[in-house]
């Protein structure tokens, strides 16, 4: 478990924000797969990751409104997460000041990944060995599994292996829930 508020910011180099890298796999520069949480402070472009898919979600602030490749997503701490290709041309604009929004970047043809918006209750059987990541947001979020309970704090990343087959329970207010396969 990582929390958020004890990843030292790193500031972006054209100075519109600051990225908290939660966790990347494998370690050490050519990661598979990453997750972060970056505070945008100003509208601007976003950098380009080739052969990335990128997962994006608002967890904190009004909003933002995403162009990518010129179609407009518009995204706010209750949107669905939206997953762009990360070599297109992405410009965000701040709705009502500055956002923290997490994202989650997988190399596709190694790791394909999903992202998913929680509120409530959600049940999954795993249809292959996958990666589930949970970032419970503003409350604190219980995932049942092999018959046990797990509360996790809000604004900490959890993440765990489990198998094809294997039964999760998670109950949420406000978490994002992440499946990649390896």
């Amino acid at each position: 478990m990582v929390s958020l508020a004890d990843v030292t910011p790193s500031p972006w180099r054209n100075g519109g924000g600051v990225t908290r890298e939660l966790a990347c796999w494998p370690q050490g520069g050519d990661w598979i797969w990453r997750m972060s949480v970056a505070e945008v402070a100003q509208s601007g472009p976003f950098s380009r990751f080739e052969g990335v898919q990128r997962w994006f979600a608002v967890i904190a602030g009004a909003g933002v409104r995403l162009a990518v490749d010129a179609e407009i997503h518009a995204l706010t701490p209750t949107s669905a997460p939206l997953c762009f290709d990360g070599a297109k041309a992405v410009d965000c604009q701040l709705v009502g000041g500055t956002t923290q929004d997490f994202n989650l970047m997988v190399r596709p043809d190694q790791a394909p990944a999903r992202m998913k918006r929680v509120s409530g209750n959600y049940s999954v059987v795993l249809d292959k060995s996958k990666l589930i990541a949970l970032y419970p947001i503003d409350t604190l979020a219980r995932v049942h599994f092999e018959h046990k309970y797990a509360d996790f704090p809000e604004n900490c990343l959890v993440w765990r292996h489990f198998d094809a087959g294997d039964c999760l329970h998670l109950s949420a207010a406000n978490t994002l829930w992440m499946e990649i396969e390896l």
